[in-house]
């Protein structure tokens, strides 16, 4: 791995080959994120502009705009580009033609949402675009000697994908991100069981470098990103293990929210009561089913 010398406003890009890594403010730290720039013959594609495009600017030329899921943080550098066709998995389309298609990919309470709307029109310059081009599973983006190749990996969002470029043995993993949190599957467009399929569809991925747009940045090597890929897995294994032992006595969906199974007891956000109980409805559900909990009251469950 080098460094690049094609892209100005960008001392911490990194080349592999026709990929170049634009590394976001401490690489790729929400809201920040690492976004790439793809570079084929007949021309150039960027994937994922953050916010740290969005606030440096942007110095070279972008023929289009691929999207890996449609989330605020993966699209403020769009504002940059306001005539640049843009592709995302048609799953997700609905959050890029309207703030209010964006919302219903979330599910937030009402309090919640109408501030977080504000933040995306602020902060993340979130502004629709009427022309959207969508592609689906297996999809392959001709940019002249070099191609990407989509792999759809939905769980974050319905239409979250990963992107193959097979002559940089690099895959593009999106919020796939390999962090200690683990996977994020609580939104309303989100899915805990597509989430599990696309990990181990990630682990059969034939390549060498592995780029996360938020957090791990570049993994090269193989072994190694498999076993960070099992990591981030069982982060999913742990949580419900906890929830198991903490439900040996009744309890409902909302003791499992306060007692918190995501998010350390440190954070203080808007969003986490929401994510908890979210978190805790989506296991309980699950462990009735496959009876690991029984259901002891219309309101408590304890475990099996």
């Amino acid at each position: 791995m080098q460094r690049s010398s094609t892209t100005e406003n960008w001392p911490d890009a990194l080349e592999l080959g026709p990929v170049t890594v634009l590394t976001g403010q401490d690489q790729g730290k929400y809201p920040h994120g690492n976004s790439i720039l793809v570079t084929g013959t007949n021309e150039k594609i960027l994937v994922d502009p953050s916010l740290t495009i969005a606030e440096r600017g942007i110095s070279f030329d972008v023929d289009r705009i691929l999207l890996s899921h449609v989330h605020e943080d993966h699209i403020p550098g769009m504002s940059r580009l306001p005539g640049v066709p843009v592709l995302c998995h048609e799953e997700d389309a609905v959050g890029l033609t309207s703030l209010d298609g964006l919302m219903s990919m979330y599910g937030l309470p009402g309090e919640i949402e109408e501030e977080f709307r504000k933040e995306v029109l602020e902060d993340f310059s979130y502004a629709p675009r009427k022309q959207v081009s969508t592609f689906t599973d297996g999809t392959t983006v001709d940019l002249g000697e070099v191609n990407i190749e989509v792999i759809h990996t939905p769980g974050h969002t319905r239409g979250h994908c990963a992107f193959l470029i097979p002559e940089a043995r690099v895959v593009y993993l999106g919020d796939i991100e390999l962090s200690g949190f683990g996977p994020y599957y609580f939104d309303a467009w989100s899915s805990l069981e597509s989430f599990e399929k696309s990990l181990q569809l990630c682990g059969e991925i034939d390549a060498d470098h592995f780029v996360t747009f938020h957090h791990k940045w570049v993994v090269s090597g193989k072994d190694r990103f498999l076993g960070m890929l099992r990591d981030f897995g069982t982060v999913i294994t742990e949580r419900e293990l906890a929830m198991l032992a903490f439900m040996s006595e009744p309890k409902s969906v909302e003791d499992c929210a306060l007692q918190r199974f995501v998010y350390r007891p440190s954070v203080d956000t808007k969003f986490v009561h929401h994510v908890e109980t979210r978190s805790a409805q989506i296991h309980i559900d699950r462990m009735l089913r496959d009876g690991r909990l029984t259901q002891v009251t219309e309101s408590s469950f304890r475990a099996a």
